[in-house]
């Protein structure tokens, strides 16, 4: 599972066309605004945690950090996350091109609130060169997003 794989997915939607591979790495947040021309947290950033003996994806705007009181209230868990290795394995695809789509096992997906201060959202599309611009509506359908959560500390601009 890889951009080739997420190109499929968005293929069966005419949408194959708006993924963007570039020469230069967006694998990080700050590496994908500068690429994109965008503020970092219009960049969506792919959490993969521990869940029971289950892997869960969260999409968080690209500056929020993880608010373990706010998650463990949400989850009923403390936040762990995968290693890069059980990464790869559960979604099939490799840190830095960590996306909700064209994912490897079923795995639930969630969307924070911080992804709502921007229309659109820029995550990975299955690669450390490779992203999809998607409008909010587009990110939670293409997702599958479970739901809309709460789980981020506020960050200021």
């Amino acid at each position: 599972m890889t951009l080739e794989a997420v190109q499929d997915y968005f293929s069966d939607f005419d949408m194959d066309h708006r993924i963007m591979v570039l020469d230069t790495s967006t694998a990080t947040v700050d590496e994908a605004a500068i690429a994109h021309g965008v503020e970092p947290d219009q960049i969506g950033k792919t959490l993969s945690f521990k869940l029971e003996d289950a892997a869960i994806l969260i999409v968080v705007a690209g500056r929020a950090k993880i608010d373990n009181k706010k998650y463990k209230s949400q989850f009923g868990k403390k936040a762990k996350m995968l290693s890069p290795d059980e990464a790869l394995e559960r979604t099939g695809h490799a840190v830095g091109g960590v996306c909700p789509f064209a994912l490897k096992n079923p795995i639930d997906v969630y969307l924070d609130i911080s992804l709502r201060k921007h229309q659109e959202i820029i995550p990975a599309a299955g690669d450390q060169n490779s992203s999809i611009r998607l409008s909010l509506d587009e990110l939670e359908k293409h997702s599958n997003c479970k739901a809309w959560v709460d789980v981020c500390n506020q960050v200021d601009h």
